[in-house]
């Protein structure tokens, strides 16, 4: 048959004879295309997980006791979920209105025709396998909906952690291979006092060891799960050993540390854990700018710009201009950095536009917070392995600028005091040299006592010792 006619409560629709969606998904399809992007995958698998958790309970309280074929199509239909084998039956827009119950019904039509496939049977026959009354047994998109994004951002949590991990790794190598490159250290973009590149790199592998701290402390909130709670919170429609059971067999299932609300009202109706997250992500992303901003910087030139790292060459900078080469890992890793930090701003007031028992913008916190852990972790993956892996100091560019720039002023302080040393700056600028060549030729300090006083052993140093003349 090349159609099959299903009904709902507003009607009847006809479905191609072999799909495996059903009406649900249907109507979603015709009334949601504002985004022209389906649900996240992340999301779509994670739906797999919950909804075998629920399936598995619920056969261990009576469902289909005596169809055991049934129940066993539905566990492989779900382990096909997750393993993306169904990935292209997701056809509902990202953005949709009900809280996501487009994309539940999608779910539960899919899984239930993919059994009656795997039966032997033709799509459609809801009187084997319902997505209703059987995949979508003692559920709600209220309690699935939410807690299959939970899934979802908990595994994509772990890979922005690894993704953290190795860019922090890769500063830290660049740390010790410039450890010895002293340079100029700038304050508001003016020359400050010197510094090493050593010690700039350490810092920013400092910073993501920070935020990969701040995304793991995002399992605790993310962990608690309102799965039993069906409509609102109250377990409506559940049986109490259904309630209670449930998340234990999920957290089985994905070997996440889930565990059921204490109040399961409070996690169907409020949505601040995931702005709360969304910020975690914000943060990181702010890591991120600064230091692709810096890097920038830092490369800019090569011959009328600072120049201080060379970045490794990966494409031709422009079409007019021959021999251009642009910062482009910087960039495009600044441009997702902006991005979620935009997607934060999103998620916060969609959070903050909950009414009452649930907040029907779900799918928005969800669409956006899917999408800035997928720009997190692309943006560190490719800021370690395509620039900074790369990245080497300009030994010989960092020297000249730390020699002729008055940054070195304030390594000199200890030995000559600030007085004298504001007056040799100054003396050297009228003469228009370097601050070494006048001190060093005016015989004020000999070569030895400048190299040891501006070493990058001196530059590291906390402070200068206490025996030295202040």
């Amino acid at each position: 048959m090349p159609y099959r006619t299903e009904t709902d409560s507003l009607g009847t629709l006809d479905i191609p004879g072999d799909a495996l969606y059903g009406i649900h998904t249907a109507r979603a399809m015709k009334n949601f295309d504002l985004a022209g992007r389906r649900v996240s995958v992340r999301l779509w698998r994670a739906y797999g997980w919950v909804k075998l958790a629920c399936a598995r309970v619920n056969h261990d309280l009576g469902l289909w006791q005596n169809h055991p074929d049934r129940i066993q199509a539905l566990y492989q239909a779900c382990e096909e979920m997750i393993r993306g084998d169904l990935d292209a039956w997701n056809l509902t827009d990202a953005l949709q209105g009900g809280a996501g119950t487009s994309t539940n019904m999608n779910v539960n039509e899919v899984l239930a025709n993919r059994a009656l496939l795997i039966l032997g049977e033709s799509p459609g026959r809801y009187d084997l396998i319902s997505p209703i009354d059987h995949v979508n047994r003692h559920q709600s998109t209220n309690d699935t909906y939410p807690t299959a994004l939970r899934i979802a951002l908990l595994q994509g949590l772990r890979e922005v952690e690894a993704s953290l991990v190795r860019l922090q790794e890769s500063f830290q190598r660049k740390e010790q291979e410039t450890a010895h490159i002293v340079k100029t250290g700038r304050t508001e973009l003016q020359d400050a006092a010197l510094i090493t590149l050593g010690r700039e790199m350490s810092a920013y592998a400092e910073a993501f060891s920070r935020d990969r701290w701040r995304v793991f402390k995002c399992f605790e909130r993310l962990r608690v799960v309102n799965l039993g709670g069906t409509a609102i919170g109250t377990g409506c429609g559940a049986p109490r050993t259904y309630i209670f059971r449930v998340t234990d067999t999920l957290r089985e299932l994905t070997g996440l540390p889930l565990a059921r609300a204490e109040n399961l009202v409070d996690c169907t109706q409020n949505a601040d854990v995931f702005a709360e997250t969304s910020g975690i992500l914000r943060t990181c992303a702010v890591s991120l700018l600064k230091v692709a901003t810096d890097l920038r910087l830092l490369s800019s030139g090569p011959d009328a710009g600072l120049a201080e790292i060379r970045l490794q060459p990966l494409q031709a900078g422009s079409s007019i201009m021959p021999a251009k080469v642009n910062p482009v890992i910087p960039e495009a890793v600044s441009q997702a950095a902006m991005r979620v930090m935009g997607n934060d701003q999103v998620i916060a007031t969609a959070a903050a536009m909950g009414n009452l028992e649930l907040n029907p913008f779900m799918p928005l916190i969800a669409e956006a917070m899917l999408e800035s852990i997928e720009l997190l972790r692309g943006a560190c993956d490719a800021f370690a392995a395509r620039c900074v892996d790369g990245m080497a100091g300009n030994t010989d560019r960092c020297r000249s600028l730390a020699e002729n720039t008055m940054a070195v002023a304030l390594a000199l302080v200890p030995a000559l005091g600030y007085d004298r040393v504001t007056e040799l700056v100054k003396l050297a600028r009228d003469r228009k040299m370097s601050l070494k060549s006048l001190i060093i030729g005016e015989g004020i300090l000999d070569e030895n006592t400048w190299e040891r006083l501006t070493s990058a052993e001196a530059v590291c140093r906390l402070g200068f010792p206490d025996d030295t003349p202040a």
